[in-house]
This record gives C-alpha cells, sequence and structure tokens, in this order.
C-alpha cells in the first residue's frame, strides 16, 4: 500500500502559483494523476468544486488507466440555495469515480474570532452546513470527511459527527493540525478514529518562540510524532482508509499562545493543557525550521518537491 497525495503539498506549483523551467506549473488534475503516477503515489486527493461534467470524465478515465485512487475536496454548503450546486458537484464527482471525499468548515479560531461568542455563531454556522451536507452526500452516494482544521478540539468534532449521526459524514482526521490548539496529536487520533473516512498524514516540528512556539510539516520520520501508532489507530478503526500526504513546504505557523489574543475562544482550557503543550514543545524543539519565503524561489520549489519524494520513500520504508 502507497500514499496517496494531496493536492495542497503542491502549494506553490499548483496553478503556477510559484513555478520556473525545472519545475512548471501543475494546471489540472490529469497533470497531477501523472506526476503521482511518476512519483509512485497510489493516488490523489484534489478540489472538485470546479469540475465540468466532460472534464469529470477524463479524470476517471485517467485514473483508470494510470491505476491510481482519487479523492476529492469539496466545499459544502452554507446555505439552503447553495444545495443545488453542491448536488451538482457531487455528481461530478461521483462520475469521476470518487467516493471519498474531505471538507473543512472553519480555519484558525485563534486567528478568525476575536471573541468567544463569534466562535459560537461560527459553529452553529458549521453545524447547519453540515445538516445542510448529509443528506445530499447521503443521496449521492458519498462519504465526506470533516478535517480537523485548527477550528474544533478533537472532542468538539466528534461530539457534531456523533449528533449529527449521518452514514455519509465523518472525520478526515489530520494528525499534526491540532497541535496549534494544545492538543496532544495521538489523542487527537484516538478520539476522532471512530469517525475516520480519510486522513492527512504528515509530521510535525516544533519550536519555542516568545509568543508561544512554532509550528511546521517537515518530511515524514523527521518530526516529533509517532506516525506508526497513528497509522495503525487509522487502519484499526477503518480497514479500507486511504492515507494521503499533506506535506505543505511553508513557512513555520506561529503558534501564539502566550499572548492575550489567542485566548477568547478557549474559555474552559486549562492551564495544565498549556504547561504540557509547551512542555512537548521544549521536548522536542527542533534545532532548526526553515522559513521557505527566505529561499530563492528555484531553492523553494526544489525543496518542495524534495519533501514529497522524501515522504513517500519513508512511508513505503517504515509504514506501509
Amino acid at each position: 500500500m502507497a500514499l496517496g497525495i494531496v493536492y495542497h503539498s503542491w502549494w506553490k506549483r499548483w496553478k503556477g502559483r510559484f513555478a520556473d523551467e525545472a519545475f512548471p506549473p501543475f494546471t489540472d488534475t490529469l497533470q497531477l494523476l501523472d506526476h503521482c503516477k511518476k512519483l509512485g503515489a497510489a493516488g490523489l486527493q484534489i478540489s472538485v468544486d470546479k469540475w465540468t461534467d466532460d472534464f469529470a470524465l477524463q479524470v476517471r478515465r485517467h485514473a483508470e488507466t494510470l491505476g491510481l485512487f482519487l479523492e476529492g475536496s469539496v466545499t459544502p454548503p452554507s446555505r439552503e440555495d447553495e444545495v443545488p450546486h453542491f448536488a451538482d458537484t457531487l455528481r461530478r464527482a461521483k462520475d469521476a469515480g470518487v467516493t471519498i471525499l474531505r471538507s473543512a468548515i472553519g480555519g484558525r479560531r485563534y486567528e478568525l474570532y476575536t471573541r468567544h461568542d463569534e466562535f459560537l455563531d461560527f459553529k452553529k454556522t458549521a453545524i447547519r452546513s453540515l445538516e445542510l451536507t448529509a443528506p445530499v452526500a447521503e443521496k449521492a452516494g458519498v462519504r465526506i470527511g470533516v478535517e480537523n482544521h485548527k477550528d474544533f478540539h478533537a472532542a468538539e468534532l466528534a461530539d457534531i459527527l456523533h449528533s449529527l449521526s449521518s452514514p455519509a459524514i465523518g472525520a478526515c482526521i489530520d494528525n499534526g493540525n491540532n497541535i496549534a490548539l494544545l492538543e496532544e496529536p495521538m489523542s487527537v487520533v484516538e478520539v476522532l478514529a471512530p469517525f475516520a473516512v480519510t486522513c492527512h498524514l504528515k509530521d510535525m516540528a516544533v519550536q519555542p518562540s516568545p509568543d508561544g512556539f512554532f509550528l511546521a510539516e517537515v518530511p515524514l520520520g523527521e518530526g516529533m510524532l509517532d506516525l506508526q501508532s497513528m497509522v495503525d489507530t487509522l487502519k484499526a478503526a477503518n480497514p479500507q482508509i486511504r492515507l494521503n500526504l499533506e506535506m505543505i513546504t511553508r513557512d513555520p505557523l506561529s503558534i501564539p499562545c502566550l499572548t492575550p489574543s489567542y485566548w477568547p475562544t478557549f474559555p474552559d482550557k486549562l492551564a495544565t493543557e498549556l504547561a504540557t503543550a509547551l512542555g512537548s514543545v521544549q521536548h522536542y524543539a527542533a534545532p532548526e525550521l526553515t522559513v521557505v519565503s527566505k529561499l530563492p524561489l528555484p531553492e523553494a520549489l526544489k525543496l518542495e518537491d524534495d519533501n514529497i519524494v522524501s515522504c513517500l520513500k519513508y512511508a513505503k520504508d517504515h509504514l506501509l
């Protein structure tokens, strides 16, 4: 079993955001499928939001010819008037052979919301979005995994999914994101594993900072995560789960947990959680984290490519 790759792993080259002659841009799904095959990956997880009927059929034929699996990434409806478009999007995804999709309903809560009531309003909107999503996904015959996207604690997301009680809606488990919420990463995987539909697999490194700590994706095996235990937990919970590499080569993210602005949406978080998280940062502190934005473009593009290749090799040699 090989890893699939999440299209965000080509954060620079996708849609020509950054590219050069040695590392040309990827402009569509067909090109990324070809590149996944070249690298020895098992498949691709990619946005399906803007596909046409004809392109969906092209993608299906191409993926089948290459022998690669395909998972989707989709934006859920936030209002009832968006449901027909969402239904069409899922129909096209299904036409392309996609039955598993990832979705996200939020973002970094400590950056987006300055008051707890703002976050609670977002939570109501997110739940309503999933209530609109569930019957459409059930009718389409697909399953959607909601990513823990630095928005909800693992237990918060688990409670939402449990209350929703839809066979079509589960979790896209990201095994590194919730470090930003001061959660222990293995416990996040364990809490969300019963809902596992798909996953974003990554390794993470940390480094202390005056405001809290820095958090960065690093190649598999070079970080702090117990990847084997996480993979074993995911497979035990869902033997059919596909493992999708998300290796985003970018600047370290600042987690400003020692500043007042971080805390308004965490009224119940205990001081012991902060102490435990900062203790872990000290224990696993990386000697250096690469600031990608300071690299010349050719070096940054090469690093992005090298990191993905390194992850695939590590997974083949040690995880799968």
